[in-house]
């Protein structure tokens, strides 16, 4: 609402993964404020020999409805935006104009000149008018970096500020639920975040009184199952071409520490150039992928992972497995389900790592936190550590998650492990260094003759804190 009270023309820019809230936000801050209010059409909808014409005749529909008096569609994206000026201008000019342009990038047609058009509409005439306030929106957020915030043509520098929306956090998660009268633990709300992610809209399908096992299964596997159908549509909805976008996803879904560059390109066949980079920045962008250095490692060894729980729980337990409508019913107890839980736990603990660093008590302390593999070579075994947070104030933190239903016990062989671990990490950093074994998990650390091992402990409670 600054932006909104400043007497001076603003172009806000507002991007974030589909389904996360953009549209909600906006239409509940300014729905009394709104002069126009358009939302381009999904290219689902569209047939592909028609999509400049149809968005012209939506964008046509929306001056109408908002009181612009013509009565033929507009034949370009400069009349259109032309139409747009003079309906704007007809508007008291001491009130604040708020116009919401909504997934703009599906109005950016091939060929259709609608770029070129909106900068001119901007540039010439919205810039100049100390009462308007232009929010653009789109979930093809890499079109709206592209386009827009890292513009090197006619908008560059134009933009006054830019939001990106991101998913909940499980705090976030618990609160929306909580406003929808849902009760249901933190361990069972810990379990649908790691299937739904912190999607606003995912979460708002959950019903009260449902179990856990009821809402997953009213979710992913019944016959109206709202989620069953979503992964296609999601990336349909996103990508022009999206069979590639596809593919470095279910890649990437395979391995938790994820794949180099050069990796995806020669598992997914797609040539190592132009092509792949628009599609890893895309991805990142939209908060599917995360782009990461790991440990002691050079940018050259670049590691893409896979971060959004939709896509990890889809793939991993819906695609292709012709479940039944009661499955997590008949199966929440199954061992089998158990690697899902725990990489998800992973996942989970790694897009929450101030609360894993709050809950050490070095939340100000500035740290790179990544996962680390080292692969065997030569019959020589490998190891993998879940989380190194290599703190400023000297202190590595290698952080081990587990997902388990009581208090964790440490066993006598995985003590060994993890010190085989910790020996590994203290041989190889700065004698400066204090090594610190450190356990993630649900409900702490049951205290044994092997659990000395863990210097460090987060629970379940430290997760769902607030971001600081």
């Amino acid at each position: 609402m600054r932006l909104f009270r400043k007497k001076q023309s603003q172009l806000v820019a507002i991007y974030g993964r589909r389904r996360v809230g953009k549209t909600y936000l906006i239409r509940e801050l300014f729905k009394d404020h709104l002069a126009f209010y358009h939302t381009g059409v999904s290219p689902l909808e569209l047939e592909e020999g028609n999509l400049l014409e149809a968005q012209l005749e939506a964008f046509h529909s929306c001056l109408i409805q908002y009181g612009a008096k013509t009565i033929s569609r507009p034949k370009n994206w400069m009349e259109a935006f032309d139409r747009l000026r003079e309906l704007l201008e007809k508007q008291d000019k001491n009130k604040r104009l708020v116009v919401f342009i909504d997934e703009m990038p599906w109005m950016d047609t091939p060929r259709s000149g609608f770029v070129t058009a909106f900068e001119h509409f901007w540039n010439g005439w919205g810039a100049g008018q100390d009462n308007l306030m232009l929010i653009v929106c789109g979930s093809a957020t890499s079109w709206i970096q592209d386009n827009l915030i890292n513009s090197y043509g006619g908008l560059y520098d134009r933009v006054n500020a830019e939001i990106q929306l991101a998913p909940f956090t499980l705090h976030e998660a618990e609160q929306l639920l909580k406003s929808q009268d849902v009760t249901l633990s933190r361990y069972d709300i810990l379990q649908l975040y790691m299937a739904v992610g912190g999607i606003p809209m995912y979460l708002s399908y959950v019903q009260p009184g449902l179990s856990l096992a009821q809402t997953i299964d009213s979710l992913y596997f019944d016959h109206k199952a709202k989620l069953k159908n979503e992964f296609e549509r999601l990336f349909n909805s996103l990508f022009r071409s999206p069979e590639p976008y596809k593919a470095i996803i279910r890649q990437l879904s395979k391995r938790h520490s994820g794949y180099s560059r050069d990796e995806i390109a020669e598992k997914t066949g797609i040539v190592a150039g132009k092509s792949l980079s628009q599609a890893l920045h895309a991805l990142e962008a939209s908060d599917f992928i995360e782009r990461y250095k790991p440990f002691e490692n050079n940018k050259r060894n670049l590691q893409y992972r896979l971060i959004d729980p939709f896509c990890l729980f889809y793939l991993d337990q819906v695609e292709g497995r012709g479940r039944g409508r009661h499955f997590w019913r008949d199966n929440e107890n199954h061992p089998s389900l158990n690697p899902w839980r725990g990489r998800a736990f992973e996942n989970a603990c790694l897009s929450h790592v101030a609360q894993v660093k709050a809950g050490l008590g070095v939340a100000g302390v500035s740290s790179e936190n990544s996962p680390w593999t080292m692969r065997g070579i030569d019959g020589q075994k490998g190891m993998q550590i879940d989380l190194i947070i290599n703190r400023s104030d000297r202190v590595i933190n290698l952080c081990e998650m587990k997902f388990v239903n009581k208090e964790f016990e440490v066993k006598a062989d995985y003590e060994m492990q993890l010190r085989e671990r910790l020996q590994w990490m203290i041989d190889h950093v700065s004698r400066t260094h204090n090594v610190q074994m450190t356990l993630v998990t649900t409900y702490g650390l049951k205290y044994g003759i092997h659990s000395g091992v863990f210097q460090r402990t987060v629970t379940l409670d430290s997760l769902f804190e607030p971001t600081i």
